[in-house]
């Protein structure tokens, strides 16, 4: 028999139950290993992510020995042509969890046909949304009792790996292979990580031996390599959570437990989405609809290029466009800034990260900014305005990371990169001066807070 491995977002070997399946039905016949280039999931996810998913695709595609099979087109119509084609007896998936994947998997399954078996295995996650409930059968809506029953009801050992597979490929599509190749050379592109399952686990095993220990307090640091890096990686199942967490399973200390309450709030977001599909780009909370919110397009188009005159949130913007990725903390104090300082709906700033990140991830993505914004998971929201001055000033201290980013502050020394218009030559290099006045926005955002609550 043949057996077709359609991949999403597991992109990788190790830790697959699906390939697990896909293997074993596949027994004595042929495994077809394919990814779909589908126009309306690659055209929307701006050209960061295109060429992030073109080069894990590639690395994925050398590690099969050239056999991954690249279709293009609606996947509606491909999955079951490809299925016909090979004569495949089962089509294979991880589970999909986000509202259009969810519809989409549906769609494909009954184009499949009664002669063809759907078989949905793993998912992207430790513990797939819609699993961890309270004692009243209900969804968590707060972080900490979730993470806590998340940890409790605990995930599977990872998969094992294959020791071979009866791998066929089944011609490329054209369109789907200029498609990589576009992406991969299209313009002003940041410097990317490594790509492919290998460099991710390089990467997961060099914070787990030399950082892991510190993590918990260095985290915060933008101005340091202290993070694991490993979201772009989790973003396409390069690696899979399951497979971190096994490797720390048997380690104590705060800088383990911080790591474990990351990667749940990774799953506490995709555990949101799942019980709220439409969250994904509305208020998750009703308190705050009626807020009124700004267009300024000038301000916008400053906070994108890195131009509002605060030294923090520039390095951050910055950082952004440079690499695509940006430190957790400084994407905190970012979002904070257009929300409450320029007081833009955060999806205008939620669709500007998902253009630029490459581990842009829709529930994490979007659920982090209306943490950020007031409208979501957290109870309380509506006082916390991050000043960007202290921000910059508590976690970036030494002013390295401003500097970095901000060239033309690097004539000023220590903090001093924080507070450019204490300094008689603070604008000496062409630095813009503040579009707005942190102290007036913050109190007019709590009083556009206060003006909703009542």
């Amino acid at each position: 028999m043949t057996s077709v491995l359609w991949l999403r977002r597991d992109l990788r070997r190790r830790d697959h139950p699906a390939l697990v399946a896909a293997r074993d039905a596949a027994g004595d016949g042929d495994l077809v290993v394919a990814f779909v280039v589908d126009p309306r999931f690659w055209d929307g996810g701006g050209p960061v992510r295109r060429a992030w998913l073109a080069a894990n695709l590639r690395a994925l595609d050398e590690s099969l020995d050239g056999n991954l099979t690249l279709l293009h087109g609606d996947p509606r119509q491909v999955v079951p042509a490809l299925a016909h084609r090979v004569s495949a007896s089962s089509v294979h998936v991880s589970r999909e969890t986000t509202p259009s994947g969810v519809r989409r998997d549906e769609a494909v399954r009954d184009a499949l046909g009664d002669g063809v078996e759907w078989v949905e295995t793993g998912t992207p996650y430790a513990v797939g949304p819609g699993i961890v409930r309270n004692g009243s059968d209900d969804p968590y809506k707060v972080f900490t009792p979730f993470s806590r029953a998340w940890r409790q009801h605990g995930w599977p050992e990872p998969a094992p790996t294959p020791r071979s597979l009866p791998l066929r490929h089944a011609r490329n599509d054209a369109d789907a292979t200029a498609a990589l190749d576009a992406a991969l050379s299209a313009p002003d592109l940041p410097e990317l990580p490594p790509a492919g399952e290998e460099a991710a686990l390089r990467r997961w095993r060099a914070f787990r031996d030399d950082a892991l220990g510190d993590y918990a307090d260095a985290r915060d640091r933008p101005a340091q390599d202290a993070t694991s890096r490993m979201s772009p990686y989790l973003k396409l199942g390069v690696v899979h959570p399951r497979t971190l967490l096994a490797e720390v399973a048997d380690r104590r200390g705060s800088g383990v437990e911080t790591f474990r309450d990351e990667l749940a709030w990774r799953e506490f977001y995709a555990d949101v989405l799942w019980h709220n599909p439409k969250s994904a780009w509305a208020d998750l909370r009703p308190a705050l609809q009626g807020m009124r919110y700004d267009e300024h397009e000038d301000a916008v188009e400053a906070w994108r290029a890195g131009r509002t005159g605060y030294p923090v949130v520039d390095a951050g913007m910055r950082q952004l466009l440079a690499e695509g990725w940006m430190h957790n903390r400084v994407r905190m104090i970012t979002a904070s800034f257009l929300t409450k300082d320029l007081h833009v709906w955060w999806p205008v700033g939620a669709r500007h990260f998902l253009d630029r990140l490459c581990d842009g991830d829709l529930a994490s993505n979007n659920h982090g900014w209306q943490w950020v914004a007031g409208t979501g998971t957290d109870a309380s929201p509506y006082f916390r305005v991050f000043n960007p001055v202290t921000q910059g000033e508590k976690f970036d201290p030494s002013g390295d990371y401003v500097r970095r980013w901000v060239p033309e502050l690097r004539h000023l020394d220590g903090k001093a990169a924080h507070r450019p218009w204490d300094h008689d030559e603070g604008y000496a290099h062409d630095y813009p001066e503040r579009i707005v006045d942190h102290a007036a926005e913050r109190q007019e955002a709590l009083d556009r807070y206060a003006a909703v609550r009542r």
